[in-house]
């Protein structure tokens, strides 16, 4: 006999998932496509009960994210310049309908290659947060998800929330998405950077891709290239050249591979620039 349950406390949907094998339900906008006209076969666990999941707080390391805090919940709340580029990825997730219900951690659990939420999460050195009856672990992000629609949440476990580490949380970030349209569309290519500024000179650089490859990826090669450079026009002429091995993109309806690594360099140009016009000392020429 299939179940529903909608717990009232995170102990009490522990409780249930120890005991048997459970669906998760939470903002529902990718469940229910996915389900599509077929019947249920899975025991559902409604976690929309569970106020203490909702909301986003500081503790003196991190900032946490609770895993049923919506993009509308996140858009809405004061958070530092460095989670800018996460407010505008979450301004892409859908539409404001979609927004104002579909959660942050269900971006994370469905891990799309074409997650709007990961790349910006990714420079936020962002850790997720997973809870059993047994224990409560802490996973980077990176780690988490290790594939398509693939990620490391084993039998009896949730994600109760998402943290950034304070000091990750600093300089200024944006967020650039290219899709077929302007709205309402899912990512060819995605970009997030995040950068600080010492003496005028980048200091440190957090670039992340999305949409080119199986998972999205930090580029290393891009982020040492910029360390260290005046912040003006020596940031796009050294992201054109800089080595973006990480990325192996496939071709599909949306585009080929071909298409996507050069879009993929050309918006991390862009999410560079815009997060250094941010800067107070920022100087930066066109591109």
């Amino acid at each position: 006999m299939i179940r529903y349950a909608k717990p009232t406390t995170v102990d009490e949907a522990l409780a249930l998932l120890g005991e048997a094998s459970w669906r998760i339900l939470a903002g529902g906008t990718d469940f229910y496509p996915a389900q599509g006209a077929k019947p249920f076969r899975e025991n559902v666990l409604d976690i929309n009960g569970l106020a203490a999941l909702r909301g986003i707080a500081e503790t003196e390391d991190h900032w946490v994210i609770g895993a049923r805090t919506t993009w509308t919940d996140l858009v809405r709340h004061p958070l530092p310049a460095a989670f800018d580029a996460l407010k505008q990825a979450a301004r892409e997730v859908g539409s404001v309908q979609i927004q104002n219900v579909a959660s942050i951690a269900g971006n994370l659990c469905n891990a799309s290659p074409a997650a709007d939420g990961v790349p910006a999460l990714l420079i936020l050195d962002a850790e997720v947060e997973l809870r059993s009856t047994a224990m409560v672990r802490h996973l980077p992000l990176q780690k988490f998800i290790l594939g398509n629609r693939c990620t490391e949440l084993q039998p009896g476990e949730m994600v109760t929330a998402i943290r950034v580490p304070k000091n990750a949380a600093t300089g200024a970030s944006a967020f650039v998405k290219l899709g077929a349209r302007r709205y309402l569309v899912i990512s060819i290519a995605m970009a997030a950077a995040r950068l600080t500024v010492e003496g005028g000179n980048v200091g440190n650089a957090a670039v992340a891709v999305g949409s080119c490859s199986v998972i999205a990826k930090r580029l290393l090669g891009v982020e040492a290239a910029l360390r260290g450079l005046p912040v003006d026009h020596a940031l796009a002429t050294a992201i054109r050249s800089a080595p973006m091995d990480e990325l192996s993109p496939i071709g599909d309806v949306r585009g080929s591979a071909e298409y996507r690594l050069d879009a993929a360099r050309e918006i991390v140009v862009r999410a560079v620039l815009d997060a250094a016009g941010h800067m107070p000392t920022a100087t930066v020429a066109a591109a």
